[in-house]
């Protein structure tokens, strides 16, 4: 089903419940407003995602809703999980599917962090 990025909140989601730790996930960092761990559906080498615990669907709600300290949360722990999985260098890919045309799967905003290979062009 399409994710529409204004939708309500899912509290249902399986990124929410393992946040709530209904779910086990295999976890690689934790801080007080993000969760990161290992997709378990790999699209590369290493592919992480790092999850911010509060509730938001999509970049546009995060934006809008979100504290300042969860914004700077969330982009700090994004760089502290590529520096801790030795991504930096030579590098990697942040990605976030957002909506229907982004392919977004699970309506709780997630980043993807690719890493381990080479990457093509963007699209």
């Amino acid at each position: 089903m399409p994710i529409n990025p204004r939708d309500p909140y899912d509290p249902n989601n399986i990124f929410a419940k393992i946040l709530r730790g209904e779910i086990p996930c295999d976890k690689v960092y934790e801080d007080e407003w993000t969760l990161a761990f290992h997709d378990i559906n790999p699209q590369a080498p290493l592919h992480l995602l790092v999850v911010p615990k509060g509730a938001y669907v999509s970049w546009d709600d995060f934006s809008e809703k979100a504290s300042s300290e969860e914004i700077a949360g969330l982009i700090r722990a994004v760089g502290q999980v590529a520096r801790e999985n030795g991504l930096v260098d030579p590098g990697y890919r942040v990605l976030a599917n957002i909506g229907q045309h982004g392919h977004q799967e699970v309506p709780h905003l997630h980043i993807h962090l690719f890493g381990g290979r080479q990457f093509g062009t963007m699209i």
